[in-house]
Formats: C-alpha cells, structure tokens, sequence
C-alpha cells in the first residue's frame, strides 16, 4: 500500500502501536513461563513430545499469532501494493502464514485437549491411618488456585481444604474441591471458545485483504465484514472479562492486548482503503 511520511501524532501512534506489539512478543516467554510450572503438576511423571500441545497450547498458540500479526501488519500498513502482489512476497507470505495457521489449529487442538483433560478428575479420599490433610505436607501434592497455576500443598491451602470433598486430576497429585475443578472447567472453556472465535476473525480479515488487494472490498461486503467481525469481537471482549472476573491476570492481560492489536489492524485496512480510493 502507499505510504506517507508521518507526522508527529501518526509517529507517536505508531510508537504506541509497534510497543503493544512488542508486549504481545514478550507474553510468549510469560505463557511459557506459567505453563512450563504448571506442567510440573499437571505432567508430574514427565511431559511427552504427543503432550507439549496439551501443556503449552498458549506458549506456541501466542508465538503463531505473533507471526500472523505481523504479516497483516505488513500487508495493511508497511508494504506498498504493488510489492505485495509480486510473486516472491506472495508466496513467501503464504508460506509463513500456513506455518502460522498451522499451528494456531494445533493450539486450538491443545487448548480442546486440555479442556477434556480438567474433566479426568476422580474422588479423593484420605488413606485410613492418615485422618488430616496436611499430614500430606511435602508428599508433593498440589492444590487449585486457576487453570494453570496449582502451587504445592502447604500450612494455608491444606487448612482450607481439610474436611471438604475432594477430587484429584487423576494420575496427578492435583486436588480440590468440585467447585475448584468447576472453575477450572469453565476457563477451559473460555480458551477454548476465544482460540476457535479468534480464527474466526483472522478468517475474515484475510477475505478482506484478498479483496481489497482486487480492489473488491467495499459496499455490502465491507458491511457484512463488520457486522460478523463485530459479533466476533463481542465474543473475545467477554472472554476477557471473564479472565479479568475469575481468571488470572496474564490471560485478562494477554485477551486486551490482543483486541487493541486488531483494532490497530482494522484500522490499517481502513485507511488502506481510503488510500486506495484517493489515489
């Protein structure tokens, strides 16, 4: 698309853009971060290379987004037009963009593995010579805080849950209460429903730059583009605020973050478009 030198609000939107994007990068080390400690519980007896989906679905689900970020970047504000439908960039692009699809379909898979695997949970009951739970202080059992974080047992958590119902992750030493696992559940269904909505979205995106590149995009279909992309985002803005409600802070952070990333996309295309009319 054509390009114009900025001037000093389109640098400093700039700047605060390419900075939101930055943090995005730097969420992939923090998910990994986070699920690398919570493998160790949940993977007690070793993680395999058939489970690395399952325990680090947003590590590699936020690293492919990251790179399919970039290429709309690319495409909708940075590359002129006329480079982007010459046939090395073209095909350069649809190669990055099945390796990113690729596995953000992985990660959606992941993300529905793990969900089933919160699920996995069966009655715990203390063995008959043992009558509290904190006897089993340092036996390496864990308890619930959120999906993702399940800290090893100690003095507070087992005062709390002692005398209650208990259900353990089977084959893991994870316990808590229903209510506990409930939780759990349901973030994992939130992940699951943001994962499959956000390729919704880019599925979208992606018939509006295909069109606007053939110089099709407007009228009825730039209408009917908003409108389902609009429900989509609705979608992903409640997601968020369940993260925010009842979820851990880096999910709720991550979910904005993402959301302000595509508006700036959306309003590349935007102006991609206004461009593409005056010229």
């Amino acid at each position: 698309m054509s390009t114009h030198q900025p001037a000093a609000t389109q640098l400093i939107f700039r700047l605060f853009k390419y900075t939101v994007y930055a943090l995005l990068t730097y969420n992939i080390y923090l998910f990994f971060q986070e699920e690398w400690l919570a493998t160790e519980q949940t993977f007690s007896q070793g993680i395999t290379f058939s489970d690395l989906i399952s325990g680090f679905a947003a590590t590699i689900d936020t690293a492919a987004w990251v790179v399919l970020l970039l290429l709309f970047e690319l495409e909708t504000s940075v590359i002129d037009d006329q480079v982007l439908r010459q046939a090395r960039v073209k095909y350069s692009f649809m190669a990055l963009r099945v390796f990113a699809y690729g596995f953000i379909l992985y990660a959606f898979y992941g993300y529905f593995d793990k969900m089933l695997l919160t699920y996995d949970i069966s009655s715990f009951a203390l063995e008959p010579m043992v009558d509290n739970l904190c006897a089993l202080l340092g036996q390496g059992y864990a308890s619930i805080i959120t999906i993702d974080e399940y800290p090893l047992l100690d003095i507070q958590s087992c005062v709390a849950l002692n005398g209650q119902e208990l259900y353990r992750l089977n084959d893991q030493q994870v316990i808590g209460t229903l209510q506990d696992w409930q939780a759990v559940q349901w973030l994992a269904w939130v992940d699951v429903i943001n994962s499959i909505t956000w390729i919704g979205v880019v599925v979208i995106l992606e018939v509006d730059v295909w069109l606007q590149l053939r110089g099709r995009f407007e009228g009825r279909v730039i209408t009917l583009s908003n409108l389902i992309k609009g429900i989509f985002y609705s979608v992903l803005f409640a997601a968020a605020a369940y993260w925010g409600v009842l979820g851990d802070f880096l999910d709720f952070w991550d979910a904005f973050m993402w959301l302000v990333a595509f508006v700036f996309i959306e309003m590349n295309l935007f102006r991609w478009q206004a461009e593409t009319k005056s010229e």
